[in-house]
């Protein structure tokens, strides 16, 4: 079942997005491990003194907030799982800021739900967040906001968050540490001669067979949920590890190439992934002319767009959406999606990107639509 080259889906990656289990997290339900997190904290700080981008998507609140009220039974009401969360949320919080200031490093609360996902303008602003957040070398720690949602309690589901929150920010891998090995041909607790399953391609159907049911009775997930989770990355060109957390100094072996747990590999890079999205796109939302200078910018020189080189713009589009870029014959070009609506655009056409927040009264991106959001035609 090899499909690439052992050992390089976190070697090559630059950008990370890392979720962390309850079990891992809470030491089997007995509260948060406090030298575990500060060993894993000591690893992303090396991870990010190497040159990588690194999200925390981190179970756990629940199980802590249990702990801390003194709770020894997962309850099954809604609202006492929201309370639960709220009272666990302020100890994982502690946790992470006192394990990484350690190194020097910050960390940022993200609560997020799938609805914030599923919402286009939500979506933009949660991804606009992290990637400032990393610019600023920031560390995310994410978390689903259980105290105002129930389908995500009643998911209890972490894998699927760390997922989207790959395809979010376009990471490059998905490293989901666990207390298992990784994905085995068959349930090993109940099956002695099941195989450790070493690299397979991301969505292939015969995993959802080998990955079973649920996990622990701490969380909701199990491998079945992670073998879903790196099919839903691969769909960003996003490959996935599952690996045991607790083998010793997991992360920094990962990042030298060593072969750990299971690999599921995506098919496609994440650029080719998301430009292939792009090209593929049915629904375009609007279109913009360009000048014969910005046609040359993105079709010779492989620059974005910027406003300065767009000379008129049709159609009622929002930020995110889908837009035709086309030559002074009328030619599509390419396309790309939008920073600016076509309210904003029309107001800041022709004019350079320095004049933009003095128009607007904020600035997004100097660009209208950037390269890495943006594919040639034809």
């Amino acid at each position: 079942m090899s499909v690439g080259t052992p050992g390089s889906i976190v070697a090559r990656a630059r950008r990370l997005v890392i979720k962390l289990g309850s079990t891992l997290v809470t030491n089997d339900g007995r509260g948060i491990d406090h030298a575990a997190v500060g060993r894993w904290a000591e690893e992303i700080a090396a991870l990010k003194r190497s040159g990588r981008e690194v999200v925390l998507v981190s179970s756990g609140a629940i199980v802590e907030g249990m702990q801390r009220l003194g709770w020894t039974k997962r309850p099954a009401a809604i609202h006492a799982l929201q309370a639960a969360a709220a009272v666990g949320q302020m100890g994982l919080v502690q946790a992470y800021e006192a394990a990484f200031s350690r190194f020097g490093l910050h960390t940022a609360q993200i609560l997020l739900t799938h609805e914030d996902l599923a919402d286009r303008r939500r979506y933009l602003n949660a991804r606009s967040t992290l990637l400032t957040l990393l610019t600023l070398g920031v560390i995310p720690v994410i978390n689903e906001n259980d105290t105002v949602t129930t389908d995500e309690i009643r998911l209890g589901d972490n894998d699927t968050l760390g997922a989207l929150v790959t395809n979010l920010i376009e990471a490059d891998a998905l490293v989901l540490l666990t207390d298992q090995d990784g994905l085995h041909s068959a349930d090993p607790r109940k099956e002695p001669t099941a195989t450790l399953v070493r690299q397979a391609r991301a969505g292939d159907p015969a995993l959802e067979a080998m990955a079973g049911g649920a996990g622990s009775a701490l969380g909701r997930g199990g491998m079945l949920t992670k073998v879903l989770a790196a099919k839903r990355a691969a769909r960003s060109g996003a490959s996935t590890v599952i690996a045991n957390g607790r083998e010793e100094r997991v992360l920094g072996r990962l990042a030298a190439g060593e072969v750990i747990g299971t690999e599921l590999v995506a098919e496609t890079s994440t650029l080719a992934a998301r430009k292939q999205w792009l090209a593929d796109h049915v629904r375009l939302a609007g279109r913009l002319s360009l000048d014969a200078g910005a046609v040359r910018a993105l079709a010779r020189d492989g620059k974005s767009l910027l406003p300065i080189g767009v000379v008129a713009c049709e159609g009622q589009f929002e930020r995110g959406e889908v837009v035709a870029c086309c030559d002074p014959d009328g030619r599509e070009i390419a396309r790309g999606l939008a920073n600016y609506s076509a309210a904003e655009t029309q107001r800041i056409l022709r004019k350079p990107s320095s004049e933009i927040e003095a128009i607007l009264g904020y600035v997004d991106e100097p660009e209208l639509i950037h390269r890495d959001n943006l594919v040639l035609l034809g």
